[in-house]
């Protein structure tokens, strides 16, 4: 870490107030302190020229999964279970510690690079500890953990089926090693993959492990309509009920898609304090259906934004979920419903309220952790902006091209598109000879 002034940025404060303000930026180590204008530089400070820059909060991606990078291009055209059956579980099964590795620096290439500065990811069953590793060294903030799938039988690899003592303690194990590493940048997340996959034992024993480690659990539910066909066949309730009936229903619960809800399910997310990860393009490539925003959002349900993984997407783009995440409720809702300002605070402080850490990240303020990305908008397709919401500009017009510098706890990870952590030749060549292995080990074509 070092000392950073920022100059003459157009700044989107997304503080209460969600001030703008065109001025400086001054970071101590990994902490905002000082935000105004004609600020003086001091001898040891690296200084940024922002000028026809915009800096915002760094983007908080709560739905990822990193060891799916890989699978890009792999799992197109098909529905959530065909998926999961016919590529996904396949893939993740053959995955080893090299192709889990370069896997997760792929993705962490990608999100860097696009302006996400955390993110809270679910790992496949085995190898999670060098998805961690390259979490570590790639400098991201990342909640994480390993799967979890201790269902057996049904056409789930053999290779991902686990014991359920097993599953619980290699997740502990891995929580007491990376809970808190980096100065608190990584954190653990217990991830049971869906109920679908999981016992109740072990959902049962996940709500009281992150209760005695205080510490998220994230998982997947009610993302497709055959999916809670089986949840209500295998426990005679909807997804979110039978998540409160185990009592994961809580504040420390991160719950992907949520596309299908009825109105209990809704009032359990609100009154419980349950987070929602809304990912449109996963969403609609599979074509699970559309998630009612507008709704969650008018009954106060916490609510932020996830790429989900590439194979379902096929990146893992914030400005594309962004847009999406607008634009798509228009035709129902009408034209001013999910505007850009409340996309864009799904996609910052809306994060950092989901991981836990609103009072530290989410937002340009003093005292908050330096998470920061500088937007280069003097350009073709995001002008002109004489009278333009700069947040319009950023949701509608912009473009992960247009991320300039990606800065992590005080960290420059990405100084003026050059990646300063991630060595793209080395990612890009070991992921392609990683898959090809990979390959060969399954019957995937």
């Amino acid at each position: 870490m070092g000392n950073i002034l920022i100059k003459n940025a157009e700044i989107i404060t997304m503080n209460k107030q969600e001030d703008m303000l065109v001025g400086d930026v001054r970071i101590k180590d990994d902490i905002i302190v000082e935000i105004g204008t004609d600020l003086i530089p001091k001898g040891d400070e690296k200084v940024i020229n922002a000028t026809n820059r915009t800096l915002i909060p760094g983007f908080v991606q709560t739905h990822i999964h990193l060891c799916q990078t890989l699978f890009r291009g792999k799992g197109d055209d098909l529905e959530l279970m065909d998926w999961l059956r016919k590529r996904i579980w396949p893939l993740e099964a053959a995955h080893d510690e090299e192709s889990l590795y370069y896997s997760a620096m792929l993705g962490i290439g990608e999100l860097i690079s696009s302006g996400t500065t955390t993110i809270v990811d679910m790992e496949t069953v085995h190898h999670t500890d060098y998805a961690f590793q390259a979490i570590a060294k790639s400098g991201i903030r990342a909640l994480s953990g390993k799967v979890m799938m201790d269902q057996k039988g049904g056409d789930v690899p053999e290779a991902l089926q686990e014991d359920t003592a097993s599953s619980l303690q290699e997740s502990v194990d891995l929580l007491e090693k990376w809970n808190g590493y980096g100065n608190g940048r990584i954190q653990y997340a217990f991830s049971p993959r869906f109920v679908i996959s999981c016992t109740e034992p072990l959902l049962t024993e996940v709500r009281v492990l992150s209760a005695r480690y205080d510490v998220k659990v994230h998982t997947h539910a009610s993302e497709n309509l055959g999916e809670i066909e089986i949840v209500q066949a295998m426990t005679g309730m909807r997804n979110i009920v039978y998540l409160d009936h185990l009592g994961l229903a809580n504040e420390r619960l991160i719950l992907a898609h949520c596309v299908w809800l009825d109105a209990e399910e809704q009032r359990i997310l609100r009154d419980r304090g349950v987070h929602v990860s809304h990912c449109p393009g996963s969403n609609l490539k599979l074509a699970s259906g559309i998630a009612d925003t507008p709704g969650m959002l008018h009954d106060h349900v916490s609510l932020s934004l996830g790429a989900d993984g590439a194979p379902c997407n096929n990146n893992l783009d914030m400005f594309n979920e962004m847009r999406l995440a607008a634009i798509i409720q228009k035709p129902q809702h009408g034209p001013t419903t999910m505007d850009a300002r409340s996309v864009f605070r799904m996609a910052t402080i809306g994060g950092a309220k989901a991981v836990g850490m609103e009072e530290k990240i989410g937002s340009i303020e003093v005292g908050k952790k330096a998470d920061l990305v500088l937007l280069n908008l003097f350009n073709f397709h995001t002008f002109p902006s004489y009278d333009v919401d700069p947040i319009s500009r950023i949701v509608y017009s912009a473009t992960r091209a247009d991320v300039e510098t990606t800065i992590i706890d005080g960290e420059i990870v990405m100084d003026r598109g050059l990646l300063k952590t991630v060595d793209k030749e080395i990612v890009l060549n070991e992921a392609n000879r990683s898959i090809k292995r990979l390959l060969k080990h399954t019957s995937i074509v």
